[in-house]
This record gives structure tokens, sequence and C-alpha cells, in this order.
């Protein structure tokens, strides 16, 4: 029997309960800290504090692999949230025996002036990219001492099922009302956007592939498209015709930061969508045979979301951007 634990239950972490329930693996376990959530089939949910290594390393033992699907709940509590969990991981790992297969951003290469492609530097001068990167070097260096078999994959912003929190997630659902929407930074540079289902099956073959370990992997995405072409595809999508997309005045990022921390800690990143932000994900699809999700595939998974969160207003909120967390999805 195939055990494998994946640890964060969002949509990421959903997707690849998901994902690795569709390839024929028996134990698939769930982990949150309150393990609730809705049922998925042939996936067993689990309550656990991941701070606690000993705990972690315990309910890894015998699992072929160990995912981090973790993304702390907002952008200001990183510096605190994630040190002692990432420690907890490299420790499970290393009890455990299982691969560590970590879902993360492209926050760690900072700002670039060209697609982003596997192996650039981990040279971001802001406090969380540098985290993030801090986070592969210590995985990367336990690996290469044999501790540890670690690999990490990157995606950009998220779309696709279950997704709310996240850039365009979060404006759809107002854009399928017909209404005019806003943006951060610029609704015409292009962007890179990847599905959760991407991320989901980059990280299920990274994991149990041994030559693909030991480094990082961007997840299979689509080619990009500016802020303004997303929300029109995904009302399109749906058989409806967007609205408007304009942008949050800048000052909204200066002043704001002064009264809301989640503002003040997003003008870290909002460089992402001033300029172009292009993810390479040729590697993969070259090495490893993973293509992503067709766009109007993606477009549509977002917009039937968006409008299950229209009809059920518990759903989330999706007209503001106070509740967006790094990434783009919600992973607790």
């Amino acid at each position: 029997m195939s055990k494998h634990v994946v640890v964060g239950a969002g949509p990421v972490g959903q997707a690849t309960a998901r994902e690795l329930v569709s390839q024929g693996h028996e134990e698939v376990l769930l982990v949150s800290r309150s393990g609730s959530g809705s049922e998925i089939e042939g996936v067993a949910r689990v309550a656990l504090d991941v701070t606690d290594a000993t705990a972690l390393g315990r309910l890894a033992e015998g699992a072929s692999a160990l995912y981090n699907c973790i993304n702390p709940p907002s952008y200001d509590v990183w510096t605190t949230y994630w040190p002692p969990i990432a420690a907890s991981f490299l420790a499970a790992a290393e009890r455990s025996g299982a691969v560590l297969a970590t879902a993360s951003c492209l926050y760690a290469y900072g700002p670039v002036d060209e697609p982003m492609v596997e192996g650039m530097p981990d040279a971001a001068p802001g406090v969380k990219g540098r985290l993030r990167g801090q986070m592969w070097a210590e995985a990367k260096q336990a690996h290469d001492e044999g501790r540890i078999r670690a690999v990490e994959v990157r995606g950009s912003d998220y779309m696709g099922v279950g997704v709310t929190n996240a850039h365009i997630p979060i404006v759809a659902a107002k854009a399928l009302s017909g209404k005019s929407v806003r943006v951060f930074g610029s609704a015409d540079e292009p962007h890179t956007f990847t599905d959760v289902r991407d991320m989901a099956r980059a990280l299920v073959t990274v994991a149990s592939t041994p030559s693909a370990h030991g480094r990082v992997w961007h997840a299979p995405s689509n080619p990009p498209v500016t802020q303004t072409q997303a929300v029109a595809d995904v009302c399109r999508a749906a058989g409806r015709e967007p609205g408007a997309v304009r942008v949050w005045p800048s000052a909204m990022l200066s002043v704001g930061g002064l009264f809301m921390g989640f503002l003040k800690e997003l003008r870290e990143t909002v460089y992402q969508f001033q300029r172009p932000y292009v993810m390479d994900s040729s590697a993969i699809e070259r090495e490893l045979g993973l293509a992503p999700t067709p766009w109007d595939e993606v477009c549509r998974a977002t917009a039937e979301h968006a409008a299950q969160a229209m009809r059920s207003p518990a759903a989330g909120s999706t007209s503001t951007h106070t509740g967006l967390r790094a990434g783009g999805a919600v992973e607790v």
C-alpha cells in the first residue's frame, strides 16, 4: 500500500490529494490544524499541529512522500509563521525518509527582466522572497548532505478549481455580474497564471521521480496574459461579456499601508503586476512530459467556482483583496 501525506488543506493541498487518489494511491492523508473540511473520496483528513516535528514525523513514517502545500493565512505573519513549520518539515522528512515535495512560489527570484527559469539565482531583496529562498536553500543543503530527499515546485498566481483568494479569482464573481473590477499594478502587463491542478500534478510527478529530486521545477503553465485578458477570458468561458478592468491607485498601497498590515506587505510584491511577470515551464514539459491544462478549461473552472461563490455568500468574499494570500491560494 502506498502512503502519501499532504499538509495544507487549501486548493493546492486538495488538488494534490485528488491527484494522488486518481493515480491509485491507497492511503492519502490530508492534514490541517483542524482536520475539518468537505469529504474527498479516498482521502482521510487528519488534524495536526505541523509545528510539532515529532508528531509530523510519526505521521509520515512509511510514507512515500510528504507534501508541503501550506501557505500562511496572510502576508503579515510570514516571518513568524514559516520558520518553525519549515524546520518541522525538514525534521519529519529526515525521520521518516519520505520525499519532501514543497509547493512554492516565484517570490525568491525577485524582480527580473526576463522570463523566470529554473536555476536563476534566488536574489529577492524583499523579506518574503528571501524567506522562501532560504527555505529551499536549507532543504537543498539537507538533500545534498544525504539527510533527506527534497524537491520544490514553483508556480505563479493560482487559478482553477477551488481558488478564491487570488488576483483573478477574487474579482471573478463581480466581473461575471457585468460590473467593472479593480486590480493591483497594471492591467496590461503579461503575467503567468498557474492552475492548481497543474501544480498538483507537478508535485506528485516530481516526488515520485528520483531523477527529479534535489532541484526546483516550474509547474506547467500556459503562456502569459494580461489581467484584463484573464478577466475577459474567465467571463467569456461562462458565456458572459466582461465589464471594465481598472487599476487601484498606486497611492492606495502607500497610504493604506499605514493602516492595514496586508497592504503594507503587498507593496513588496506588487512589482509582479507592474511589469512583465513571465514564468518559463518548458523544462517540466520537456523532461517530465507535463503540459498545462488548456487555458479555456482553466478559465471555465475559475468561472464555475466564482459562480458558486455568488450563489453562496459563505464561500467567501470575492470583491476585495484584503483576504489575498501569497501565491494566490488559501492553504491552512
